[in-house]
C-alpha cells in the first residue's frame, strides 16, 4: 500500500491511496473462511459451506467492505501520523470511484481532497483595544421604563365608545362565506387610516371591512380568526364585526399598589425611591446586555485581526457533500461568510483554550446548569427554595436531549472562561452611550 500527499496549496491537498492485491487479499480470504463457518446455505451443513460457494455468493461485498475498512483506517492514521491540521472531512473522488470494476480489478487507487489550516498564533496583548458600550441611564431611559411598567401592570376596562388605541371584541362573520369566529381587532396594530373606520364603535354596532385591506398580514388575519397562518393566505373579501365589547388598557397609576406589584410589598414607599430602584434594575439588566455586546465585538475584532488562511473552495464542496440533499449550493454561497466567521472564531477560541490551559471540571458544568435552570424557573431565589431537589433537576437537565444539553452547557462554560482570559489580557475601554445608540450598535450586522 502506498499513500502520498499532493499539496495543491498551503490549505488544500490531495491524498492518494494505492492498494495492491496482497494488501487486502489475506484479509478477504479470512473473511471468506469466517463466512463459511457462519452462513447457512441450503444443501450444506452449517459450518461446512465450501469457500468457493461463499466467494460466488458474497465475494464482491466482502471485497468492498474490506477495502473500505482498510482505506478508512489508513487515511485516518496517515492524517494523524503526519500531523495534518485538516478541517472538515476528506472528500472522496466519487467520479474515480465509480469507474472501479469490482469483478475483475486487482489493484485500486483512491483519491481524497482535504482542506488544511496552517498553525496560527493568538497574541493577546494590551495593544488590542475594544470598546465596551455602557448605557447612560438618564431621565429618558428611566421614564421609558416606568411607562413600560405602567403598561405591563395596566388594568382592562370596557368603555362605551371605542377610541384610538382601544381594541374591539366581537363576532367576525364572512359576508359571502361561512367563516365565523369570535375575535379581537386591536387598533394599535392597524394602519392609522384603517383604524379610523373602527373609532367611535359601540357594543351592538356592526362594521363591515375588507379583511385584506384591513390587516394586509397573514399572521394578523390568522390571529383574529383563530386559525393557522397557512390557512389565512387565501382568505379575502368583506367581513362584518358585530361588537360585543370595547376593551381599553388603563396604565397603572403610580401609587403604593403599583410599587408593591413591581418590587414586592413595602419594598418601596415613594416615587423617588421607586425610580431609584428602577434605575438599579436597568443598570443590572443592561450590564448583561453590555457584556453580550462586548463579547460579540471581541469576537469580531479577533476574527478580523488574526489572519487564518482557510480552504474556502474545499469548504464549500465539503458543506455541499456533507449536507447532501439538505442544503443547496445557493444557500451555501449566501451563508458562507457567516459560516466562515463562526469557524474562525471556533479555531481562535480553541487556540486560546489550549494556550492558556483552560480546564473545565464537573463542578463548573453543574453550577452553570443550575444558573440556566434558575433563569428558567424565575430567578436565583429558586435555588434556595428547591434545596437538594435542585441537584436532581440538574442531573435530569444535563442528561436530556441525548446529552446535547451537557455539551451546550460545556461550551457555554468554555466560552465564558475564554472571554475572561481575553478581557484580562487586552484593553477594554468603557464608553457611555444613549439607549438608542446602544440599540443601534446591538442591531448592527457585522
Amino acid at each position: 500500500m502506498e499513500i502520498t500527499l499532493d499539496k495543491k496549496s498551503t490549505t488544500e491537498g490531495l491524498i492518494k491511496i494505492s492498494l495492491q492485491e496482497n494488501d487486502y487479499q489475506p484479509k478477504v480470504e479470512q473473511k471468506v473462511k469466517d463466512y463459511s463457518k457462519k452462513v447457512e446455505v441450503k444443501g450444506f451443513r452449517k459450518g461446512k459451506v465450501p469457500p468457493a460457494i461463499i466467494r460466488n455468493m458474497y465475494g464482491k461485498s466482502i471485497l468492498v467492505d474490506e477495502i473500505n475498512h482498510i482505506i478508512s483506517h489508513s487515511l485516518t492514521d496517515y492524517i494523524r501520523e503526519n500531523k495534518l491540521n485538516i478541517i472538515g472531512e476528506p472528500i472522496p473522488n466519487r467520479e474515480q470511484a465509480s469507474t472501479i470494476d469490482w469483478d475483475t480489478q486487482k489493484d485500486f487507487e483512491f483519491e481524497y481532497n482535504i482542506g488544511m489550516v496552517d498553525e496560527f498564533e493568538v497574541d493577546l496583548n494590551k495593544k488590542m483595544k475594544v470598546t465596551k458600550n455602557l448605557i447612560k441611564i438618564d431621565k429618558k431611559v428611566i421614564d421609558e421604563t416606568v411607562n413600560n411598567l405602567k403598561e405591563q401592570y395596566s388594568t382592562m376596562t370596557n368603555p362605551e365608545v371605542c377610541e384610538d388605541g382601544d381594541s374591539l371584541f366581537g363576532e367576525i362573520q364572512q359576508v359571502d362565506g361561512e367563516i365565523s369566529a369570535n375575535g379581537v381587532i386591536d387598533l394599535p396594530l392597524l394602519d392609522k387610516k384603517v383604524a379610523k373606520k373602527f373609532i367611535g364603535a359601540k357594543p351592538g354596532d356592526s362594521i363591515t371591512f375588507d379583511i385584506q385591506k384591513t390587516f394586509n398580514n397573514e399572521s394578523l388575519i390568522a390571529q383574529v380568526l383563530g386559525i393557522e397562518a397557512t390557512d389565512a393566505a387565501d382568505i379575502s373579501g368583506e367581513f362584518t364585526l358585530t361588537v360585543k365589547n370595547v376593551n381599553r388598557k388603563v396604565p397603572a397609576e403610580i401609587n403604593q399598589e403599583f410599587f408593591d406589584k413591581v418590587f414586592g410589598k413595602d419594598v418601596v414607599k415613594d416615587e423617588k425611591t421607586f425610580k431609584e430602584k428602577v434605575k438599579e434594575s436597568i443598570q443590572s439588566n443592561y450590564a448583561m446586555e453590555s457584556e453580550y455586546l462586548l463579547e460579540r465585538d471581541i469576537r469580531d475584532y479577533l476574527v478580523d485581526k488574526i489572519k487564518i488562511e482557510t480552504p474556502d473552495a474545499f469548504l464549500r464542496d465539503w458543506l455541499l457533500v456533507s449536507n447532501e440533499g439538505k442544503i443547496t449550493k445557493e444557500q451555501i454561497d449566501s451563508e458562507f461568510d457567516l459560516y466562515l466567521k463562526e469557524l474562525k472564531w471556533s479555531m481562535i477560541r480553541n487556540k486560546i483554550t489550549a494556550d492558556n490551559e483552560i480546564k473545565i471540571d464537573e463542578a463548573d458544568i453543574r453550577n452553570k446548569a443550575k444558573e440556566v435552570l434558575a433563569q428558567q424557573f424565575g430567578g436565583p431565589a429558586i435555588l434556595e427554595q428547591l434545596g437538594d431537589k435542585m441537584d436532581e433537576f440538574t442531573d435530569s437537565y444535563l442528561q436530556a436531549n441525548d446529552g446535547q444539553n451537557y455539551q451546550t452547557v460545556y461550551n457555554q462554560v468554555v466560552g465564558e472562561k475564554v472571554y475572561d482570559v481575553i478581557e484580562e489580557k487586552i484593553t477594554i475601554n468603557d464608553k457611555e452611550v444613549s439607549l438608542d445608540k446602544f440599540r443601534e450598535l446591538a442591531a448592527a450586522e457585522k
